[in-house]
């Protein structure tokens, strides 16, 4: 005989509180465990094409974990020093980019920032306070055992948990599947199958809009000549996950710069501007549908939504999770639609006349 209802929604919630108090006091420690499963769902489906070609799934995990330990390297030997040392230099500029700001305020609004200007002191300030708080967080991150630990355990913990999460995917997926509810296996295997399609659609596919974006900002900025061009690409395609925010805060940091490097050169200033202006247009009309599709069931304001009250509340870890959790609260709003439409509150008495009662 099945639980009542009543009983069923409060362990379900007991389950749900259970979640967020694990992730409010392990949210640090779950980081790396998050990371890793992460990795190993966007790299399952790789391994099942390897395992279909005949390879065991061991030497598949193999193959694949030596691949990306190779581009890894790569990236680390060919693309993280120049980053690093285009973030050094922009640190470094700021003082000098804040001092052209000045002159040309001094020289377009004298009035407005005589000698005890609130504007002035500000801008005669903030150059050397960006400088300083870039330094110190260098120098935190650097020079701090505990910061220097995290990073090393961070990644030490993630490619050790990919790495077994993918070999033992399928047979963990068995497992929770035998561990469902028997009244409620064939309901849940709808949604958990629902829901994997929208964050394969999404987590997948923006993640290779956020590669692709990154490469053609960062190459086009670089051959327009843009001084830290590969760091504001780099930048502008790694949020770009988050609806609108890559292309307004790469856009605003690229014509910033564009502004500092060509003023008086319009041109050069109107190349950058329209890269970001023809990226919105690839992305907005043939990278993301063809990538990701219209129809993953995640809306830009929710997704926003989702991604600041969960990054608030939980901080990093909290926006770890809120794409898959927001995906599943959508999967089961529309499920609940679904129903509620099929029930007889929506269609009434005499819709349920017109369709027999086994159908209800």
């Amino acid at each position: 005989m099945a639980l009542p209802i009543n009983k069923q929604l409060t362990y379900w919630g007991i389950a749900a509180a259970i979640f967020l108090a694990i992730l409010w006091s392990l949210g640090q420690v779950l980081a790396p465990f998050l990371v890793g499963g992460a990795i190993a769902y966007f790299l399952d489906p790789v391994a099942d094409r390897l395992e279909r070609l005949g390879l065991s799934r061991a030497i598949a995990t193999s193959l694949i974990s030596l691949t990306v330990l190779l581009v890894t390297v790569l990236l680390v030997l060919a693309v993280i020093p120049s980053l690093a040392a285009q973030l050094t230099g922009l640190v470094e500029a700021f003082p000098e980019i804040f001092k052209r700001l000045q002159a040309y305020l001094t020289e377009k609004f004298p009035d407005l920032l005589n000698e005890d200007s609130v504007i002035r002191q500000t801008l005669l300030s903030a150059g050397e306070t960006l400088k300083g708080w870039g330094t110190e967080a260098a120098k935190t991150l650097f020079t701090s055992a505990l910061g220097v630990l995290n990073v090393i355990l961070f990644m030490v913990v993630v490619p050790v948990v990919a790495f077994y999460l993918l070999l033992d995917w399928d047979n963990m997926i068995a497992r929770i599947d035998g561990l469902l509810p028997r009244d409620h296996a064939p309901t849940v295997r709808l949604l958990a199958g629902r829901i994997d399609r929208v964050l394969a659609a999404f987590v997948r596919g923006q993640l290779s809009v956020c590669i692709v974006l990154g490469v053609f900002y960062s190459v086009a900025l670089m051959l327009a000549g843009l001084d830290f061009g590969l760091l504001v690409g780099a930048i502008a395609g790694a949020i770009t996950f988050i609806p609108y925010v890559g292309a307004l805060v790469g856009g605003a940091l690229a014509i910033g710069l564009a502004l500092f490097q060509f003023w008086g050169d319009w041109v050069s200033i109107a190349i950058i501007a329209g890269i970001f202006a023809f990226g919105q247009f690839l992305e907005g009309n043939i990278i993301t549908p063809r990538l990701v599709g219209n129809s993953v069931g995640l809306h830009p304001v929710w997704l926003l939504f989702a991604l600041s009250a969960f990054g608030s509340a939980f901080g990093f870890v909290g926006m770890l999770v809120a794409v898959p959790v927001t995906a599943a609260i959508g999967v089961l709003m529309r499920w609940a639609t679904e129903k509620y439409k099929e029930s007889l509150l929506y269609r009434g008495v005499e819709q349920a006349t017109v369709f027999p009662r086994d159908e209800l």
